[in-house]
């Protein structure tokens, strides 16, 4: 691989994404937040949410910040660079294997995750003190599964992204990233499907699951959540998988 050329195209999506900062911010943090105000506050100020749900929300919507971040900064220029701009010949030129173009597009991804979800902290507590009570005890545990979380999402960037034809992108919300998010846990533990056996099973398939219950247990380990072993498993397993399917979609689209 040339590393020069991996780096430099590294450094330009890096320095779109910066010139592109504000609407950044609106695209990346403006749902997550309005969930934040009208669950962790109004939800908790009118007495219908217990003070301790505050707590209990800000990790999912750290996860759901994650997750759409970096399926959106990987998917969508994806599909606008196969399909419709044709931008993507000119990074299939660069002097390396066509799998470290994907990559690079991977990296990028998991960087714009990584400052989503760690800027969520400082917004939300903001607007739910007082009564946050996270924990950073293990440091690296939570600097670990943050990162497996920014991989998955922008491996699952890259698998949608060289899957899903232009059209197809409101479906592709619709029937994938919309049911993803309702049914991962991001705004209630995994232990609370308890009187929902067969739904409590049937939510395993769903990656966000690990990706909330992997920093509900790193940030609030008072709540309930799944093992960090079965995290780490499952994220890795996931991640795995998207990334094999990525690479595969994306050389069958580069060279078609």
């Amino acid at each position: 691989m040339n590393y020069k050329a991996f780096m430099a195209m590294l450094a330009r999506d890096v320095r779109v994404a910066r010139r592109n900062i504000v609407a950044l911010l609106f695209q990346t943090f403006l749902q997550p937040l309005m969930f934040v105000f009208i669950f962790g506050r109004v939800m908790v100020g009118s007495g219908y949410m217990p003070p301790s749900y505050k707590s209990l929300l800000l990790p999912g919507i750290m996860a759901l910040s994650m997750v759409g971040t970096g399926i959106w900064a990987v998917a969508m220029p994806l599909i606008g660079e196969f399909q419709f701009t044709r931008e993507i010949e000119d990074r299939l030129l660069a002097p390396m294997d066509i799998s470290w173009v994907a990559i690079e597009k991977v990296v990028a991804g998991t960087l714009q995750a990584l400052a989503a979800g760690l800027m969520v902290i400082p917004f939300a507590w903001l607007l739910l003190r007082p009564g946050v009570d996270l924990s950073l005890h293990r440091p690296i545990l939570f600097a670990v599964v943050a990162l497996l979380v920014a991989v998955f999402s922008a491996c699952g960037g890259l698998a949608l992204g060289c899957s899903v034809e232009q059209t197809h992108i409101g479906l592709m919300f619709s029937l994938v990233v919309a049911p993803m998010i309702f049914f991962g846990c991001t705004y209630y533990p995994w232990s609370a499907l308890a009187n929902f056996p067969i739904m409590q099973k049937i939510v395993l398939v769903n990656p966000l699951v690990y990706a909330s219950e992997g920093l509900r247990a790193t940030l609030v380990p008072q709540f309930p959540h799944l093992s960090l072993l079965a995290v780490f498993v499952a994220l890795l397993g996931f991640n795995a998988l998207f990334l094999t399917v990525g690479l595969r979609q994306f050389h069958k689209k580069a060279v078609s």
